[in-house]
């Protein structure tokens, strides 16, 4: 089999048929200026799955909302696992009208838009991709998909929305160019060697794609006993703070893990150094 190679729609000679390029730029523009009303957009990354980033994600929301009068976001731009959104308790269908896209409303006021909202109930996201390359097809559709939410989702005013990013660096780098002024990451990992490795990875494609790094939040580092107030360890490793200092960023917060909702006053101090952070 023979080499494949792929030219962007800037290199295509001749005129463009389907005015590909008119499109995109186009599109470009919706997104800057839907997110034109919100003064900071932060993306939650990890390298791995299985670290809790949607939880992270959906508590911080909560608790940021209770601080930041002009209100919060959640974009799940994680489209083959959505689950910030049911976290957050919120369920479709999605309003539609001339404007575009509504975001759902949850009862803490977040306003939330996930790939959740638009699927049946049960059933995976599919993409109907040429039966060839699909590998290299699904990224360009994801990139697609997550270019729309932002042209097309009617997000008003905000003061802050959190975009729960998809496991891995590759979003990452499509939300940091379709986003330039991206106010930073927050890294999201757990104790163990094997995360800090994953999620160094992550952390070194955002420092080469300029993404602030925020700092780090170690979740599910010990279990908390609801009855004692101990908390044991539930890892091993200390990856949150060697990834700190790693890479010189503040370590925001290690979270236990809880078996009871979250406790309001960690809520509270977990929110207000996040809020520090903003710019």
């Amino acid at each position: 089999m023979g080499s494949v190679k792929f030219r962007t729609y800037h290199q295509v000679e001749g005129e463009d048929a389907s005015r590909l390029g008119e499109q995109v730029a186009a599109q470009r523009e919706r997104v800057q200026e839907r997110l034109r009303g919100i003064r900071s957009v932060i993306a939650i990354m990890s390298g791995k799955g299985g670290v809790g980033k949607s939880f992270v994600t959906a508590t911080l929301a909560r608790g940021l909302a209770q601080r930041l009068t002009r209100g919060v976001g959640v974009l799940d731009a994680d489209l083959k696992g959505p689950t910030a959104a049911r976290m957050l308790g919120v369920s479709g269908p999605v309003r539609l009208d001339e404007e575009g896209a509504h975001p759902a409303l949850s009862h803490d006021g977040l306003k939330v838009f996930s790939m959740d909202l638009l699927l049946e109930e049960g059933q995976p996201l599919r993409w109907n991709e040429p039966g060839h390359e699909r590998f290299v097809w699904r990224g360009l559709l994801e990139t697609g998909a997550l270019r729309e939410f932002l042209a097309d989702v009617v997000w008003g005013p905000l003061e802050l929305l959190l975009v729960d990013l998809a496991p891995g660096a590759d979003r990452l780098e499509d939300l940091a160019e379709l986003v330039p002024d991206l106010a930073g990451a927050l890294a999201i990992t757990i104790p163990s060697e094997e995360s800090a490795r994953s999620v160094e990875r992550a952390m070194h494609s955002a420092r080469q794609a300029n993404v602030k790094l925020l700092g780090v939040i170690e979740n599910m580092s010990g279990y908390a006993c609801g009855a004692c107030g101990h908390t044991g360890a539930l890892f091993p490793g200390q990856a949150g703070a060697d990834l700190a200092e790693r890479f010189a960023v503040p370590l925001v917060a290690r979270i236990p893990f809880h078996a009871t909702p979250f406790p309001p006053a960690e809520l509270a101090a977990l929110s207000d150094t996040v809020a520090a952070l903003l710019p």
